[in-house]
């Protein structure tokens, strides 16, 4: 077994490192959707976004000259292209069209109990009691910042179509983790960014109108998501998942909303309850409870 795929004792830095990036720039996402839909359409903000990412991503493979994939790898590429990417930005900028940002992050959330118990049925990974518990405390944690945005959260149409991402995410993280046993991280975030960036590139020339209109502010918004949640989270996000056993990795994200929390708070000054202020605390404190004797 290679050492990106066995189960390590310990966590070390890059895996920290690396779940460190995938929280807060997936985490920063949310408000950054939410500016970017001020002036561009779901398909349009998703199509603009990963363009951009699309090309250093070109460029990283053209340089080093990765492996091609086996027949039987094609197929667990071209998903992760067109659901982890393509078909989970587009559910999720539909969604925030109507779900705020603190909201949303919460409903996302449901992906790592979702990965777990994928992972432990399809995978073989073993999620002890404890592990289970913790899982169980985080998840309650995000609830309560769920319901400390109040009337806020609205389980309609929007929410639908964010569950649906959260879905995406937990599949696709099932489906992409035997891949890491023979490539590596960076080459599969950028074949995601690529061939996600194929399928969203319908609409890429309405976004580019759009972009002519669009305020100084849903552009940067754009640009940022292209950067941090997109090229960097994402390259950080393989990273980790090919360190870590796909169930454990997943756990960190209950991290998301309370970190989302933070950055609403210091970026868009969204003060947060204090029923929102003690979910953060339960969620990370799950984190920590999974992760111990590890």
């Amino acid at each position: 077994m290679t050492p990106s795929t066995s189960l390590r004792p310990q966590i070390d830095g890059i895996s920290i490192a690396a779940v460190v990036v995938t929280v807060i720039g997936w985490a920063s996402s949310f408000p950054a959707i939410r500016a970017g839909l001020a002036g561009f359409g779901p398909l349009e903000l998703g199509a603009l976004r990963f363009a951009m990412a699309a090309v250093p991503a070109a460029l990283f493979l053209a340089v080093v000259r990765p492996a091609l994939p086996t027949a039987g790898e094609a197929w667990r590429f071209g998903f992760g292209g067109l659901v982890f990417i393509a078909l989970y930005t587009l559910l999720l900028n539909a969604g925030e069209q109507t779900v705020p940002s603190g909201a949303a992050s919460f409903i996302i959330n449901v992906s790592p109990v979702m990965t777990a118990a994928m992972a432990t049925l399809l995978l073989g990974e073993r999620f002890s009691p404890l592990a289970w518990l913790g899982t169980a405390i985080s998840f309650a944690g995000v609830g309560l910042i769920a319901l400390g945005e109040g009337d806020n959260l609205n389980f309609g149409m929007g929410a639908l179509m964010i569950l649906g991402a959260a879905v995406c995410t937990a599949v696709s993280t099932i489906v992409q983790k035997p891949l890491f046993a023979r490539h590596k991280p960076l080459t599969v975030a950028a074949s995601n960014m690529i061939l996600g960036a194929l399928c969203l590139s319908p609409g890429l020339a309405h976004g580019l109108a759009q972009a002519a209109q669009a305020s100084p502010a849903a552009l940067f918004a754009v640009v940022y998501l292209a950067i941090v949640p997109g090229l960097i989270a994402y390259a950080a996000w393989a990273t980790a998942l090919s360190r870590l056993p796909a169930a454990r990795a997943a756990n960190f994200l209950y991290c998301i909303p309370p970190v989302a929390t933070l950055i609403g708070f210091l970026w868009l000054a969204e003060v947060p309850s204090p029923m929102g202020l003690l979910g953060g605390a339960l969620a990370l404190g799950g984190v920590v409870l999974v992760n111990l004797k590890r």
